[in-house]
């Protein structure tokens, strides 16, 4: 192991454009990818928190006591899928209207509004088919009037997540692809530029593991250079966006590690394929020569 290190900061001195051309590639890599995943969280919050609004109103017919109101919202409230229940009353929906909508203060000097209880639902059971099965739910008691929650509302939110999931991983892959592929070509050309040293080391009685193991750390060594590097990109342009366009999230500690860790297993699987290969055209050589 203290040959391979020393093997490896032998290579990054013998060839410094190289390693730097593996670092920057990497890093730039993970940089798009970066900028992608901030993209990607700062939609799903955004999302989630439209979500968080959907919810089924159920009006009740007028002089409706507020105790069989308020067994209904206890029963409702026992649905698996809802959150909670609240009863407003006539009072309390006339005082929010006033509030919400002041420039209507004339229309509700007399107004009258209807009693209703309204139904939040839980993370995940927003989706139409949970909504609907709520709404039909509430629609079964006889002093309920009419039951609202913006079913074609619903349906375009839940549409659009689904687009938005489908296009997110779809794109991640694409770029995870595209790194693993650039980086692999880059690390190619610092294994091809060492050709002559694994001959002459597989020439004297070296293993394959012995070839291997200073270039899967160098590639490791890059790969984590690189990670920190894209990590400080992905810094400054989430300060940028923060600052002078619109507030977003950034990635949290363990995800931020995770990019840094994903950067040292590019680099480790590009070095592996590219010297693998290398070695099996040398072995190819070998038994010709025989």
């Amino acid at each position: 192991m203290r040959l391979a290190l020393r093997e490896m900061l032998h290579a990054f001195r013998r060839t410094p454009l190289l390693s730097i051309l593996s670092v920057t590639t990497i890093a730039f890599s993970l940089f798009a990818l970066g900028l992608f995943g901030l993209v990607a969280i700062n939609l799903r919050d955004a999302l989630g928190q439209v979500e968080e609004r959907v919810e089924v109103r159920a009006f009740l017919t007028e002089g409706t006591p507020e105790a069989t109101a308020r067994a209904a919202a206890e029963e409702l409230g026992r649905v698996p899928a809802v959150a909670a229940v609240t009863y407003v009353s006539p009072e309390a929906a006339l005082a929010r209207a006033r509030r919400e909508l002041g420039e209507f203060n004339d229309v509700w000097g007399s107004a009258v509004l209807p009693a209703s209880l309204e139904v939040r639902l839980r993370a995940g059971q927003r989706d139409p088919a949970s909504v609907q099965r709520v709404a039909t739910r509430a629609r079964q008691y006889p002093f309920v009037e009419d039951v609202r929650y913006g079913a074609e509302w619903v349906q375009k939110l839940y549409r659009l997540r689904t687009v938005a999931t489908a296009t997110g991983i779809a794109l991640g892959a694409a770029f995870a692809a595209a790194a693993i592929i650039i980086v692999g070509a880059t690390i190619r050309m610092a294994v091809l530029a060492r050709s002559f040293e694994i001959q002459i080391m597989r020439l004297v009685g070296a293993t394959d593991g012995f070839v291997r193991l200073p270039f899967l750390l160098d590639g490791a060594a890059k790969g984590i250079l690189g990670g920190l590097l894209a990590l400080l990109l992905t810094r400054i342009g989430f300060a940028v966006v923060d600052r002078w366009f619109v507030h977003v999230r950034f990635f949290d500690a363990g995800t931020a590690a995770l990019g840094v860790l994903g950067g040292a297993l590019l680099g480790l699987l590009g070095s592996a394929a590219s010297v693998g290969r290398h070695l099996r055209l040398v072995g190819t050589e070998r038994r010709r020569w025989r």
